[in-house]
């Protein structure tokens, strides 16, 4: 078994399984288990909150569920979760992690791309998605659906969570040097300052399809249910061929990276958000890039990274070649049994603009 620093591969998560570091009344699929995460399930119950909150040093969430609680809804027979409210989940896994072992949370691909925010919280928890080594106990998903009104039922993946020993953040001398023996970036400069930087595409090679927003009073989304929704129905097309697009305050925008970058096997990255000082939008929902993600190794020549953007306070120019993000890589503690795009189903292999799995490509 790999006892090394950094981000845990899929044969310890199987071995954590095993060992009932990760524990579930229902036992787990095994595609659940991916090259660098868990996939982490909702349970049978929602309770529909009148505010985001965090349980706090020395509380449980149960206990700040029954100070917000405003009614629960069973998700036995499928239940919608509606655009604007905040909802809590108990998720069928629970911790006890070992003293060594810390984790993070994040939200699954196609959750971000749907502009549905997922957070993990847990008891004593003073952060969101963030679980200190040593914890035991339940875990709970936030859902705030921003965009559609989606239909859940239990046993959905909404987000996932990475297990880490340590701490093997590569420096930028490191990532550099990575880059020069593997070429990290294609399609645009290696920006490295704090991580890989990632760029806008506004002006596409073919076309004037930019990306997409999302339409205010659209329908809803059956989670189950892959490549059934007409795009049309729920986002507006952006096109323009003058190199920039004006983001509107409340609006939530589907793009794509210039650049197209790649994972080596030994490592895994996260999409961290970018200084608040660039502009009033927020790029990033859902964080997590697999060992293999865009890699030869995995059938991949590159893949670009989809960009979930939010406008905040006030409009903002987005020009082409703008950097919106940044990829922290982190070396693994092992290299995985199998890799993002190789031996697994990965939707967004080789991807570029793309929307959720949930909509036909047309």
């Amino acid at each position: 078994m790999d006892t090394g620093t950094g981000v845990l591969p899929s044969q310890e998560i199987e071995a954590m399984l095993a060992r009932g570091e990760i524990a579930a009344d229902t036992p787990p699929a095994p595609d659940q288990v991916q090259p660098a995460s868990l996939d982490l399930r909702l349970g049978p119950v929602a309770y529909r909150v009148r505010a985001s909150f965090l349980a706090g040093e020395g509380r449980s969430v149960a206990r700040r569920l029954a100070d917000f609680e405003m009614h629960r809804i069973d998700l036995s027979a499928g239940a919608v979760l509606e655009k604007g409210c905040v909802y809590v989940v108990p998720l069928m896994e629970r911790l006890a992690l070992p003293a060594d072992v810390q984790a993070v949370a994040n939200a699954k691909s196609s959750t971000g791309r749907l502009d549905l925010l997922t957070r993990a919280i847990t008891d004593g928890g003073t952060e969101f998605d963030r679980i200190a080594a040593g914890y035991d106990g339940p875990l709970y998903a936030e859902i705030c659906p921003r965009s559609f009104s989606v239909l859940v039922r239990p046993g959905m993946r909404l987000n996932q969570i990475r297990f880490r020993r340590g701490q093997a953040v590569l420096s930028d001398a490191e990532l550099g040097a990575l880059h020069a023996e593997q070429g990290l970036v294609t399609g645009g400069p290696a920006v490295i300052s704090g991580g890989l930087g990632f760029s806008v595409d506004l002006r596409p090679a073919s076309g004037d399809l930019l990306g997409y927003r999302a339409k205010p009073h659209a329908g809803v989304i059956d989670l189950d249910r892959i490549g059934a929704y007409d795009p049309a129905e729920y986002w507006e097309e952006i096109r323009s061929d003058s190199g920039q697009v004006i983001l509107d305050p409340g609006a939530f925008y589907i793009l794509v990276s210039r650049e197209a970058v790649h994972i080596p096997p030994d490592y895994a990255a996260e999409m961290a958000p970018y200084l608040a000082m660039v502009g009033e939008f927020r790029v990033h929902y859902a964080g997590f890039f697999d060992p293999g993600f865009g890699h030869s190794e995995a059938g991949g020549t590159g893949s670009r990274g989809v960009l979930e953007v939010r406008c905040h306070e006030a409009p903002f120019v987005l020009e082409h070649g703008q950097v919106v993000g940044r990829l922290v890589y982190e070396r693994m503690a092992g290299r995985p049994r199998r890799l993002y795009g190789a031996d697994m189903a990965s939707n967004y292999q080789g991807q570029g603009l793309k929307l959720s799995k949930h909509f036909r490509v047309i």
